[in-house]
């Protein structure tokens, strides 16, 4: 295509947009039967430069579907009034074989655009003319385009929809009181900094649900005993005492979920059995099911091919108008053996672990059926709950319920699937409780050599239609955010840490600072501990009831606070969070970049007044360098005294985050001779940062699609910090307590922008 022509836009670019496609595919499919063009982009199918023969492609024309002329051949025609005849071109046709047509798709996926001498190549081994070649793959490429615009009105619509919904929200929220918009939740008084008092309110609430069901499910657990003889050991009750402790606060649809326990246990089996079978086609079909992104290269799920294969009303999308559906498809190599992986899925803390940026709770509530005696997860089927944030309170969390089932499929290949499922005493699907739905979701893990696994990802999802801010829906819409490239983005990254941190052989560049592998754990621990400690306080969560800084110029702050009183790992008492989020024209590993700069530090730190730092502590846990634990010390600091600062810097081709708190020297040499870091109390601040989604798009495919996400035009960051505002677990938070947590932030910000040339933003 020439330089001067017009480019359409490729909403191919958002794979987890599964819009109908309203037959387009099963009506453009290439089978046998190619309508050849003159003219590409021209919107039409038929078409061709004045004065040249145009040769037509067709199965339904002419004798038997299969003519062919040379495209000279004359038919007069009569006229009633006794005129001049005319002569018309009759046109040729050819219709294409199945194995004409199965080579150049190949050829298709690598190189849309092939040159002259492919084309020769193409003629040569399929017998057709080079100008058949070049005709065929101009209408593939013109009905891929069709498509794409019909995506595009689609989304423009579905757009359209979104923001006159807002505007009637917005409308009904300016007549009654003042509420958070992203949870509901009432903002907060000016005079009063009544949210504490709320948040507690509605802990109380659920606490008293979780307690309800609990015996419920308690005496469903004595009626089975006693009709069966004994207990099951694999009908464990869900809510014990530690599983309360570490899945913190609960939300409702969690609570509400638990009345499912006990009962139905056949048909979530059932379910879990054809779940697996679809997740199996789902992950390793081609077209039709899934088409190939010209542009970028990435799957996108056929919808119509969808629901003729896997027609099924499993959940209430299919009922309900107002709810969204997202798919995607992802295959990467993580450094984990197959073994350990499953493992660690069917363990819900190391499965949080795993995916510490996007699994903000987790827990198993049953379990429904234990794995076979020779493998334990061989099998199993436990029901869990699940809420997947992104790193900004300004996106609202995704809860899910669902059954997991693990499977071993081979010797050294597993399947791990969750779908979400109905309850049979109530109607989950019309329950205002219930936001999100699973299809059937998860990955194939297949052994590799060294060590590693082979996980393809699928992610389905279904979703109400929430409002969420415009500089978010494109990173929303292209998968970004809750898609699978993210969640195996995630898993690459965390496997590569697991590696760094039991490795013996890291070169000593990569390790300074810490001089004994007890030493250099202890602080790759400690970091670790810190990022996903930040990673939890600052997304959408409805437990955190966010409400917007009452001080006049702030920006857009978002202020929470949470008492601490048995953590060991964080100061004991009332801690104030302020988040702030942001669109800024700087490409994410520019700015990530910029902020790992210790030299450029003191420009945006505002704990550090304008001091200097140098680097002490350097481990780097990952292949990027980028992804590394480093200790700086101030000018007014030393070996033995003063205030360190820690900071953890993680980064894949989704997100990347950095993590940093003050730690006294005195406290932190012990780390780095290897001691135990579970003790150390930790408020960390720190940035996240993720492409806005307008990701630029080669114009070929390369191998290395991962790249083009992050070096898009532009970030969304978001800064968070964190101040101890009392050491009393029961004070409320004061206005001079949020007005300091609230300067900090967009003080940070006003730096950052500042340093980069962006203050105009």
């Amino acid at each position: 295509m020439g330089s001067g022509r017009p480019r359409t836009k490729d909403f191919f670019a958002a794979p987890t947009l599964s819009l109908s496609l309203a037959g387009a595919f099963a009506r453009n499919a290439p089978s046998g039967d190619e309508v050849e063009e003159g003219e590409e982009g021209s919107g039409g199918i038929i078409g061709g430069p004045p004065g040249e023969e145009v040769e037509i492609s067709s199965a339904d024309t002419g004798p038997a579907g299969s003519q062919s002329g040379d495209g000279s051949g004359e038919e007069e025609e009569g006229h009633a009034d006794g005129g001049k005849r005319k002569k018309r071109s009759r046109k040729s046709y050819h219709r294409h074989t199945a194995e004409q047509v199965r080579v150049m798709e190949a050829v298709f996926k690598e190189s849309p655009h092939p040159d002259e001498k492919q084309r020769q190549q193409l003629s040569k081994q399929l017998g057709l003319s080079p100008r058949q070649v070049k005709f065929w793959f101009q209408n593939r490429r013109t009905q891929i385009k069709a498509t794409q615009e019909r995506h595009e009105n689609s989304l423009l619509k579905s757009e359209l929809e979104n923001l006159q919904k807002e505007n009637r929200a917005m409308r009904q929220l300016a007549k009654g009181p003042s509420r958070c918009p992203s949870c509901g939740a009432a903002a907060a008084s000016t005079d009063g900094f009544d949210a504490a008092a709320a948040n507690q309110e509605q802990l109380l609430q659920l606490e008293n649900a979780k307690l309800r069901a609990e015996v419920e499910k308690l005496r469903g657990a004595l009626g089975t005993a006693a009709a069966d003889g004994a207990a099951s050991p694999a009908f464990s009750p869900p809510f014990s005492a530690a599983t309360a402790q570490m899945s913190g606060n609960r939300s409702p649809f969690e609570v509400y979920g638990a009345g499912f326990v006990g009962r139905n246990r056949q048909s979530v089996l059932e379910l879990a059995g054809r779940a697996l079978e679809e997740l199996k086609t789902m992950s390793s079909s081609g077209e039709p099911l899934w088409v190939r992104s010209v542009e970028t290269g990435r799957d996108i799920l056929n919808y119509d091919e969808y629901v003729r294969l896997f027609r099924r009303d499993d959940g209430p999308g299919d009922r309900r108008a107002s709810w969204s559906v997202e798919a995607s498809r992802e295959t990467g190599v993580v450094y984990l053996d197959a073994t350990n992986l499953v493992h660690a899925f069917m363990d819900v803390n190391q499965w949080k672990e795993l995916f510490p940026s996007m699994v903000s709770k987790a827990s198993t509530l049953d379990v429904i059926r234990t794995g076979d005696d020779d493998d334990v997860h061989d099998g199993a089927v436990q029901l869990m709950f699940a809420e997947v944030q992104m790193l900004t309170p300004m996106v609202p969390t995704r809860e899910f319920y669902f059954a997991r089932y693990c499977k071993k499929l081979a010797a050294e290949k597993w399947a791990v699937v969750d779908v979400s499922f109905d309850k049979a005493e109530a109607d989950v699907g019309t329950s205002p409780l219930v936001t999100c739905w699973k299809n059937p979701s998860g990955c194939i893990i297949q052994e590799q050599t060294n060590g590693h696994s082979r996980v393809t990802w699928v992610e389905h999802t279904r979703c109400r239609e929430c409002a969420v801010p415009s500089m978010y829906r494109a990173v929303t819409a292209s998968g970004l955010a809750f898609g699978a490239r993210r969640w195996v983005a995630t898993l690459q990254l965390q496997c590569e840490r697991m590696v760094f941190w039991v490795a013996t052989n890291v070169p000593t560049r990569d390790s300074n600072g810490v001089s004994t592998l007890a030493g250099r754990r202890s602080v790759l621990k400690l970091a670790h501990r810190m990022t996903s400690s930040l990673c939890r306080v600052i997304g959408g969560s409805r437990g955190l009831a966010w409400s917007r800084a009452p001080r006049a110029g702030a920006g857009d702050v978002r202020l929470t606070s949470r008492t601490n009183a048995g953590d060991p790992g964080e100061p004991q008492g009332l801690i104030a969070c302020a988040v702030l989020s942001t669109w800024l024209p700087v490409s994410p590993t520019s700015l990530l970049d910029f902020l790992r700069d210790e030299s450029r530090r003191p420009e945006w730190d505002v704990t550090l007044a304008g001091r200097a730092v140098q680097r002490r502590v350097n481990l780097t846990k990952g292949k990027d360098r980028c992804n590394c634990v480093t200790a700086y010390v101030s000018s007014r600091a030393d070996e033995q005294g003063g205030e360190w600062i820690v900071q953890d810097s993680c980064t894949n081709p989704c997100e990347s985050i950095v993590a940093y708190a003050p730690v006294d020297a005195a406290v932190l040499q012990p780390v780095i001779r290897g001691h135990d870091s579970s003790g150390v109390a930790l408020l960390p601040c720190g940035f996240a940062v993720v492409p806005d989604g307008l990701e630029s798009r080669p114009a070929v495919i390369t191998s290395r699609k991962e790249d083009g996400a992050m070096a898009g035009a532009g970030s969304l960051v978001t800064v968070a910090f964190q101040v101890l505002a009392s050491s009393s677990p029961a004070a409320a938070l004061s206005p001079e307590s949020a007005e300091t947590v609230t300067s900090l932030a967009s003080c940070t910000l006003r730096r950052v922008k500042k340093a980069l040339g962006c203050q105009d933003r």
